[in-house]
């Protein structure tokens, strides 16, 4: 375990230094300070969204992290999180660096599991920085009040803002798992492109399942559906199902993608790359 924390540091001073790292970082940060700039200039809002919360987005800075979610759940931080979990084993192949830490660094197994650990610490980065600038962005324009519930009274801003938390905690587990299948990818093929976009049209797909009629047995059971998990958190009293649900769904959706991963890489010859 001690060699896997030595390449996770390897690897987030990796991703430090490079700029794709950044570009989701700063969608994550610029998406709420946009959305909140628009609604000081503007009149009305998304007043359909999220179960009808966005209708109260200017009464307390605590509905705009949840809306912004809502809004980038599906598309934008899938985006964000399989531009760093379909390079992080791509790049190495195609910069010729992954023969040199195979055959001369920490075991294989250190190395993917660092590698997993930072692009996992990249997602959980990306998601609590669009929830804390959101949140401190909308508190300076509309305080830091109570949060009204879509199906009850209101409840207090602290114990909004654990909510908040908690739905954050939740939303990453169906995203993790696009990092995870991101991840596989870039195990298997080797490029960094057809992982991100890979990873993007598995999400797509899910969607598109979903839509689709005659599709109902299996719906519960598809990733896309983990997306919306978090949303029975704001019902009063809370929807607990679909989160316990999303628990051992999103587990699968998970640990196949990495085991396989990890046994594609661990017999991985490198003599040829």
């Amino acid at each position: 375990m001690t060699g896997a924390l030595v390449v996770y540091r390897w690897e987030v001073a990796k991703l430090l230094a490079q700029k794709r790292t950044y570009l989701g970082l700063v969608a994550a940060i610029a998406i709420p300070i946009v959305f909140v700039t628009v609604l000081l200039i503007k009149t009305g809002g998304p007043n359909d969204a999220l179960l009808g919360l966005g209708s109260h987005v200017r009464d307390t800075g605590l509905v705009v992290p949840f809306v912004v979610l809502f809004f980038m759940s599906f598309w934008a931080f899938p985006l964000i999180a399989s531009l760093v979990a379909g390079d992080i084993v791509a790049a190495e192949t195609q910069n010729g660096t992954l023969k040199t830490i195979l055959t001369r660094s920490r075991g294989r197994g250190e190395v993917f599991a660092g590698k997993a650990l930072a692009a996992l610490t990249y997602i959980l980065v990306a998601v609590v920085a669009m929830a804390t600038v959101g949140t401190a962005a909308a508190t300076i324009a509309w305080g830091f009040n109570r949060l009204p519930s879509p199906t009850g009274p209101t409840v207090s801003a602290w114990h909004g803002l654990w909510l908040l938390v908690v739905s954050l905690g939740v939303y990453l587990l169906p995203l993790a798992a696009i990092g995870a299948f991101a991840l596989f990818l870039s195990t298997v093929t080797r490029n960094s492109a057809a992982s991100v976009v890979g990873a993007l049209m598995w999400s797509l797909a899910f969607q598109v399942l979903e839509a689709l009629p005659g599709t109902e047995s299996i719906r519960p059971y598809l990733l896309s559906v983990q997306f919306a998990a978090w949303h029975g958190l704001l019902r009063i009293p809370a929807d607990w199902a679909p989160v316990e649900h999303a628990l051992w769904v999103c587990a699968l959706y998970i640990v196949v993608p990495l085991v396989l991963a990890a046994v594609i890489f661990m017999r991985r010859d490198v003599a040829g790359e």
